[in-house]
């Protein structure tokens, strides 16, 4: 399937602040399901962007602009043609699967998130099995809810709580997996959802290391493995890790959001 995608962040500042740096994850990479066709990313204000790699090998852009800055406009935009490979990602290790089982203060597992994985997965004895059971049981457990947590949301809290966002979901996943000893990682992207191409945010979902297939993945949010639908942009232990965009400014200002999202087929667009 081939995907046309264009994101635009704002921040605007209540005042101008004299200077803003930000890491921005923004740029996928190919792997055996996913062609990068065209990519692009670009800010409308006077900024230096450097591009690099972090450490998992995803593909990074420090942006810093001197001020005074009253907003800043990220906009990416690209097509990407996916395949469906049945979950499994292939063509992306750096780190042995084990670096994976460290658990972070966003994934740490309470005896609640222990009690629920044993429930739910314990009793099986393969993988990929256990995986899928966790995956299902978060769903079915935790409520969608836009307004019930932020980006320092623990899993613990989430879980807790009962509801939260695909964020949220997957530090779950990654709690509950790791507390089985399942390596497992934050992944950050995209998700296509035919017919309604204007979107409020990104998606996240996990990967889960399994034996013989290597990584697979997991989204607890939608209790799928991905598909043609998902584009993958970065991973990490967590959110922190994979953020598409993590910043800081200098300056007594208040600064506002606004995302603007546009994820449909090439087809579609074309028509």
């Amino acid at each position: 399937m081939r995907l046309r995608i264009t994101h635009t962040t704002t921040y605007h500042y209540s005042e101008p602040v004299k200077s803003a740096i930000q890491m921005l994850r923004l740029t996928p990479r190919g792997h055996d399901g996913q062609t990068i066709l065209s990519w692009s990313i670009d800010t409308d204000c006077e900024a230096r962007l450097i591009r690099r790699e972090d450490w998992y090998g995803n593909i990074t852009h420090t942006l810093f602009a001197a001020g005074p800055v009253d907003h800043i406009a990220l906009r990416v935009a690209g097509e990407i043609e996916t395949t469906d490979v049945a979950g499994i990602i292939r063509g992306v290790e750096r780190f042995p699967e084990i670096f994976y089982l460290r658990e972070t203060p966003l994934t740490q597992a309470d005896a609640a998130i222990r009690d629920f994985a044993q429930a739910s997965a314990g009793h099986l004895g393969n993988p990929l099995e256990q995986a899928h059971a966790l995956m299902g049981g978060i769903h079915e457990r935790l409520r969608f809810d836009t307004e019930a947590t932020n980006a320092t949301t623990e899993s613990v809290q989430a879980f807790a709580a009962g509801h939260g966002v695909c964020q949220d979901f997957t530090h779950i996943f990654l709690a509950a997996a790791r507390a089985l000893h399942i390596p497992a990682r934050y992944v950050s992207g995209y998700l296509h959802k035919p017919g309604e191409a204007e979107q409020e945010a990104g998606h996240a979902w996990a990967e889960a290391y399994i034996g013989d297939l290597g990584w697979v993945s997991f989204d607890p949010a939608n209790a799928v493995s991905a598909t043609e639908h998902y584009v993958r942009i970065a991973i990490g232990l967590d959110y922190l890790d994979a953020a598409p965009v993590r910043g800081s400014y200098y300056g007594a200002s208040r600064e506002a959001l606004d995302v603007s999202l546009r994820i449909e087929s090439a087809r579609q667009a074309q028509a």
